[in-house]
């Protein structure tokens, strides 16, 4: 058993931890292809799915970090995460999301810092807590997600969640048991199609949204 995390981007991190946490593969990935301007091409893409695929093993426990919000390349990221999520979906793996801020929190360092300081300071949260370095920042967070992933193994399966911090702890009951979200309520009036003050002309209609649409 292996417990792996992932951390999409056109050079993806990629980190695989045995059962006692220790490193078995710390990688950056990258696809190779025709390049486009600021973005990733199909085979670029294709070929950075089948070297993670080649990577992985079955009964990997897997985790994989979302995308941030307001990313500035919306396109190239959905591309990549979509694309990553449905080769584990073809390797036959199941996985879990984790939140960026979520990666960040496991280490304690979600507090605000500059830009050009974000990586230095998670990294060194990632040294404080586990005694771990990399070259490669991509490889640092995906060395934290694999952390995650074997954390919500072990307390899955009886491990104490003494065995972590407070702040660890909040983020691993919080993937476990997600909040359930407040339903919409109905606004009747909200519903209807009608322009105040104008009737409905005779024989007129909503659609049906089931209809198939023809353009």
């Amino acid at each position: 058993m292996r417990f792996v995390g992932i951390d999409p981007a056109t050079t993806t991190g990629f980190v695989a931890l045995d059962e006692e946490g220790n490193v078995l593969v710390a990688t950056d990935v990258k696809g190779v292809g025709k390049r486009v301007p600021g973005g990733i091409s199909i085979g670029m893409l294709v070929s950075l799915e089948n070297k993670l695929y080649n990577l992985l093993k079955p009964g990997d426990i897997v985790a994989i970090e979302e995308s941030a919000k307001k990313t500035q390349r919306g396109v190239t990221t959905g591309m990549i995460h979509g694309g990553l999520r449905s080769m584990l979906y073809r390797k036959g793996l199941e996985f879990v999301d984790v939140n960026p801020q979520r990666t960040k929190g496991f280490v304690n360092r979600n507090q605000r810092v500059t830009s050009s300081e974000k990586k230095k300071h998670v990294a060194a949260g990632v040294l404080e807590h586990y005694g771990y370095e990399h070259s490669s920042d991509n490889v640092t967070d995906a060395y934290i997600i694999a952390k995650i992933a074997q954390a919500l193994y072990t307390v899955k399966n009886g491990g104490g969640m003494e065995l972590y911090t407070s702040y660890q702890q909040r983020i691993i009951k919080a993937i476990i048991s997600p909040e359930a979200k407040a339903p919409v309520p109905y606004n009747e009036k909200s519903q209807t199609n009608k322009r105040p003050g104008k009737p409905a002309a005779a024989g007129s209609h909503t659609q049906n949204t089931e209809q198939t649409c023809l353009f």
